[in-house]
């Protein structure tokens, strides 16, 4: 095992070695050695890495160290990322949550990861560095297939940069019980009145976590012809309706041990359909625009 000290330390390190797993909270990489999924030949970890452990607010946008773990995220940013501060709530135990990060949730690429949602409704990037340099990533086009990302061999995740929201957010998942388990299905919904744009996230009902981008459209545009984003109306039922249909749409499930494709499509539709409403009603409450 490397246990590099510095950002630039663990860039050569990763250089010279990209066969090494990187290992920050371990709540994903070491499930998978337990259960000898993986053998890989050699760990890097990079929990002595300050630079990652920490995030910032510039211009409108939280930058998070890929280190960041999810309690620190309820504990510090649930005003500035209410979505992601809902979605970190809802991982494993409180244990869990001391030790799992956004960069970790991120790098393992899986389907069902619940950072996902909440980054992709916000359109969030992802940083990604080598020792050749550093390149932007929005999230929406980072993962490629079913725990895959565009993530090469030689580069880390550095940092996940996060518009702080401008309206309600608000994040839901189906699971076989309340807590600690892996989604069935999940979504996130932004609502931005900042922007007069929705931003939408589904989870576990895809190859790769994805947006319903003809749901964001149709809503923002139902919004800004019913100057609703002024008004504060409520929504017509038919274009709430309409909305979660075009998400339970954008989805491509499977059937599998955790649920059917027809399950999961039907829980994306009332998810849909809850958090426009607690989201909607919460702008129509007072939140700024």
């Amino acid at each position: 095992m490397r246990r590099p000290t510095s950002w630039a330390e663990a860039l050569s390190v990763r250089a010279a070695a990209p066969d090494l797993l990187p290992i920050a909270g371990g709540t994903d990489v070491m499930v998978e050695l337990n259960f000898d999924r993986r053998r890989p030949p050699g760990l890097l970890d990079l929990t002595r890495v300050p630079e990652l452990a920490t995030w910032t607010v510039f211009d409108g946008t939280v930058e998070l160290g890929a280190g960041v773990t999810y309690a620190q995220v309820v504990a510090d940013l649930g005003d500035l990322l209410p979505g992601l501060a809902t979605a970190s709530r809802t991982v494993g135990s409180p244990q869990i949550r001391n030790r799992g990060t956004v960069g970790g949730n991120l790098g393992s690429a899986s389907p069902a990861g619940d950072a996902h949602p909440p980054l992709l409704a916000a359109g969030a990037v992802v940083e990604l560095e080598s020792v050749h340099g550093r390149r932007s990533v929005p999230v929406s086009e980072f993962f490629i297939g079913v725990k895959r990302s565009v993530l090469e061999p030689d580069e880390l995740i550095r940092s996940v940069r996060v518009p702080c929201a401008t309206g309600p957010e608000q994040f839901s998942k189906v699971g076989t019980r309340n807590a600690m388990v892996i989604a069935v299905a999940s979504f996130a919904l932004r609502v931005d009145p900042g922007r007069r744009r929705v931003g939408t996230g589904i989870g576990s009902a895809a190859p790769t976590p994805r947006t319903a981008p003809e749901a964001e459209t149709f809503l923002a545009r139902e919004i800004e012809a019913a100057d609703a984003w002024a008004s504060r109306d409520p929504l017509p039922a038919p274009v709430v309706r309409r909305f979660a249909e075009l998400v339970a749409a954008a989805a491509s499930p499977i059937d599998d041990v955790r649920g059917s494709a027809s399950y999961r499509r039907h829980a994306l539709t009332v998810m849909a359909t809850r958090t426009l409403g607690w989201a909607w009603d919460e702008y129509r409450q007072g939140v700024p625009a």
